[in-house]
Order: C-alpha cells, then structure tokens, then sequence
C-alpha cells in the first residue's frame, strides 16, 4: 500500500514564499514520475509541475515556471514545491501525486495521491 502525504499549506501573503513536502511510503520512490497538482473551489485540477525519476529533469506549467521549484530526495522518500512570489490566484489545494509513467501530465494517469494542503495566497 503506498501512501502520500502532503505538508506545509497555510496562509501568506502576496509575494512570500511557502514550501509543501510530500513524503510517499509503502512504495519504490525513487522509480515513480513525482508531481504537484492543484484545485480551486470550482475549478479543474490543474498541473503544476513534475520531476521525472530519471535525473529528477522538471517541468512546471507557464503559470509558475521561473516561481516555483520542485525537487526530490530519493534517499528520504520525499519531495518539495518551492514557491515563491505567490500571488493570490495560487490560493488552491495542492496535492501531491505519483506515477510509474515515464511522464505525464493528465491526473487519471497518476496511482498514487495525498489528500491535499491548503495554500492560501492574501493581498
């Protein structure tokens, strides 16, 4: 059984800067495709960025590319989302996820998922 658990949500304000964990157990981490999705209230779930599990290569969606950084720490099963000038439109549930994919980016492809931390960006 492989469990994802997500940490670090809370409020901040515009322009701060905030760092989310995950650490997955029960599973070979360093093999899965890692990666960060959100949801706000209404709206779908949206890819945020990845690292895949060949060389930890990242990718990242144009709305945060150059803001927020993923990166991973095989040896410890976990992995962060960096973010930083956060801006109020970043304010959604983020949610941690893993795939054995090589690389994707639809939700439906993805095994394994946290239940969320709450990121909350104030003006």
């Amino acid at each position: 059984h492989v469990q994802v658990v997500e940490s670090g949500g809370g409020l901040v304000q515009a322009g701060d800067s905030l760092r989310l964990s995950c650490t997955i157990s029960g599973g070979t981490f360093s093999t899965y495709l890692i990666a960060w999705f959100r949801q706000a209230p209404g709206n779908d779930r949206e890819f945020v960025g990845c690292s895949l599990r060949s060389g930890g290569t990242t990718y990242y969606h144009a709305s945060v590319r150059g803001r927020f950084t993923i990166s991973r720490k095989d040896a410890n099963n976990t992995a962060s989302l960096q973010m930083s000038s956060l801006k109020p439109e970043d304010t959604a549930v983020y949610f941690c996820t893993a795939s054995t994919r090589y690389y994707t980016r639809t939700p439906g492809d993805f095994e394994y998922w946290g239940q969320g931390t709450q990121v909350t960006v104030s003006l």
